[in-house]
């Protein structure tokens, strides 16, 4: 992969219609206009994602008067303002909100998003939970929200009756603690975990295919894809998700029976159905 990007060359790092005076106010180009190998990583996986994307949130700005863009464990805002000024700018209409947990990202986020005039961005400091949101959202995203931040987004997605759930997991660490303290099912599927770097493996491939399965409970229609080149990230997994029905029993069931072999019960899972029953939401 190049090493740096020299300002000459950067419009062919950029998606139609994005503009190299929002990439500097980000600070993903240097002052000379330039990408350094890190901008250029992260430029490169967030532009992927925003393809990706790009059926869904033209698809809630067609249909919605007023859709509603949660991102979820927004960090620095990358995804949300790029979204803003390629898709809810030129339209008109259309709110962005940027959840995080650190105080200082999501300030210094929401001051970028008032010197830029975007008006129908706002972040919010917190948890994701704890977030005021009103009952209807359209879409929610989530790029590497470690651990069980994706379950969260996954949440939001499912209490909110979200349309479309885009989410890039990270360091997925519940369920190998889980696996380790022993609930790794029957004695031939323990086997997949016992070595501390299967577990490890093994628990963040679990993580995954259990979150896909509780969005089919749900009724979306799921896609699991790579993100971007794996030179770019090494948490490359990007759940697609498109509400398409009412709940599914037939997901549901071979839900439970993939948490019953496996003997893990992730966030996701216990706080969409507890111990059983119908979703608690």
């Amino acid at each position: 992969m190049r090493r740096q990007v020299k300002s000459g060359q950067v419009g062919k790092e950029l998606l139609p219609g994005q503009s190299p005076a929002l990439l500097k106010a980000l600070h993903l180009l240097t002052r000379e206009g330039d990408l350094n190998a890190d901008s250029l990583r992260k430029l490169k996986q967030v532009n992927h994602l925003v393809r990706l994307l790009s059926p869904a949130v033209e698809d809630v700005l067609e249909r919605f008067g007023d859709p509603l863009v949660v991102d979820c464990g927004a960090g620095k805002g990358y995804l949300g303002f790029i979204l803003y000024e390629l898709f809810l700018g030129p339209a008109g209409k259309g709110t962005l909100v940027g959840i995080e947990s650190r105080p200082e990202l999501a300030e210094k986020a929401e001051a970028l998003a008032r010197a830029l005039g975007y008006e129908r961005m706002r972040f919010h400091a917190g948890a994701v939970e704890e977030a005021p949101l009103p009952g209807r959202v359209h879409l929610v995203t989530a790029l590497h929200a470690c651990d069980t931040a994706t379950d969260d987004a996954l949440l939001v997605a499912a209490r909110h009756n979200a349309d479309h759930v885009a989410v890039v997991p990270c360091c997925q660490a519940e369920v190998a603690r889980q696996l380790a303290e022993g609930r790794g099912g029957s004695p031939p599927v323990a086997e997949l975990s016992r070595h501390p770097w299967h577990r490890r493996e093994f628990g963040s491939h679990l993580t995954n295919v259990i979150r896909a399965l509780a969005l089919e409970a749900l009724g979306y229609q799921v896609t699991v894809t790579e993100l971007a080149g794996w030179e770019h990230s090494l948490k490359n997994e990007l759940l697609l998700g498109r509400k398409a029905r009412g709940e599914s029993a037939a997901a549901r069931e071979r839900l439970e029976a993939l948490l019953a072999a496996s003997g893990v019960r992730p966030k996701v899972v216990r706080s969409l159905w507890g111990a059983g029953g119908a979703p608690t939401l």
